[in-house]
């Protein structure tokens, strides 16, 4: 019976069972070998490392390509399977916008002529005023940022302050160059708001949550989870119909509604100028308080009421409007 191999088959076998065995160890030791050298001469590994990468990587550039045109092939037959279906439903939405163009174009000359026949004045031009958000000032106890617009680009207290969706709050310090901006989720703020479908007025006010709540809405207003939310106007702070936010959930005791906006995502801001004076200024505070204490304010500071008492001037005086009455006849002698 013939003998299968030699002498290279008797020498080569040990070596290769060996080497079966210990395989896993060897690649440990490896392993451990080149990290321990790493960290002796990293410029070395850096260099041996950049070397395999050039050496490696036009061996993947062409394994590559024919997984890539193949991915090209796939997405452009795709892209032309679905472009019969596409055109149609741009064929659709074209007629769709055609409609409602001539339907707009109708309400806008309705519209007009009955401003005319109304004499009804247009509101002041609308300015607008393009910011970035520099800072989140608020935390877990309040919602405000921080904007790189001031007095010196026309900002002022009480403007409003809106994204791309809807409104975001209000002016609520206005320096020269930068600006606070007070959240409508803050607690602290509140703004008249109108329910879109079935016109019910109330407040937002601001909680510090995510999820401001409609107060002061009445008992039998009509609200349900998905109504748009709008300014209504009231107040003169803002003007009616700007997007607030929609309805996310309605219980017994409370409305909440999700804003348009998402704060960690705000970072071009326009602030608003309607040319209404609803915030009043520091000054218009102090001359609309009330008499309080003997004391009135004058705008500056509070003045006592004493000093606003004429003088007296030397003479006779005058009769005082407190004197006791005239005797009566039966108390005359």
């Amino acid at each position: 019976m013939a003998q299968h191999g030699g002498p290279q088959q008797r020498i080569f076998s040990p070596l290769r069972t060996a080497l079966h065995r210990f395989a896993f160890i060897l690649l440990i030791v490896s392993a451990f070998g080149l990290m321990l050298l790493g960290k002796a001469d990293t410029i070395l590994i850096e260099r041996i490392r950049a070397a395999s990468a050039d050496l490696v990587s036009p061996i993947m550039n062409v394994v590559s390509r024919p997984a890539a045109s193949i991915n090209e092939l796939t997405e452009q037959a795709t892209n032309i399977f679905n472009l019969y279906e596409q055109n149609e439903r741009l064929r659709r939405e074209n007629r769709e916008l055609l409609a409602w163009q001539q339907v707009a174009r109708n309400l806008v000359h309705e519209n007009a002529r009955l401003r005319d026949l109304a004499d009804y004045t247009s509101p002041p031009p609308l300015r607008l005023v393009t910011t970035r958000v520099i800072a989140d000032m608020g935390g877990a106890y309040a919602h405000s940022l921080m904007v790189s617009s001031g007095s010196r680009d026309g900002v002022s207290k009480g403007q409003a302050v809106m994204s791309d969706e809807g409104l975001v709050g209000r002016i609520a310090e206005a320096g020269y160059q930068a600006s606070r901006v007070l959240l409508i989720t803050d607690i602290n703020s509140r703004v008249p708001v109108i329910v879109e479908n079935s016109r019910d007025r109330a407040f937002l006010s601001g909680d510090n949550t995510d999820r401001p709540l409609l107060t002061f809405l009445t008992a039998d207003a009509t609200v349900a989870p998905g109504d748009r939310i709008l300014t209504s106007g009231h107040g003169g702070a803002f003007p009616p119909g700007i997007p607030v936010g929609v309805v996310s959930s309605v219980s017994e005791n409370s409305v909440r509604v999700a804003p348009l906006f998402r704060r960690h995502q705000l970072e071009y801001l326009r602030v608003a100028d309607y040319g209404l004076q609803g915030i009043l200024t520091d000054q218009a505070i102090h001359r609309s308080q009330p008499q309080i204490d003997g004391v009135i304010p004058n705008g500056v500071g509070i003045v006592p009421r004493d000093s606003f008492a004429p003088t007296q001037q030397s003479g006779p005086a005058a009769p005082s409007s407190t004197a006791s009455p005239p005797p009566s006849p039966e108390q005359l002698p």
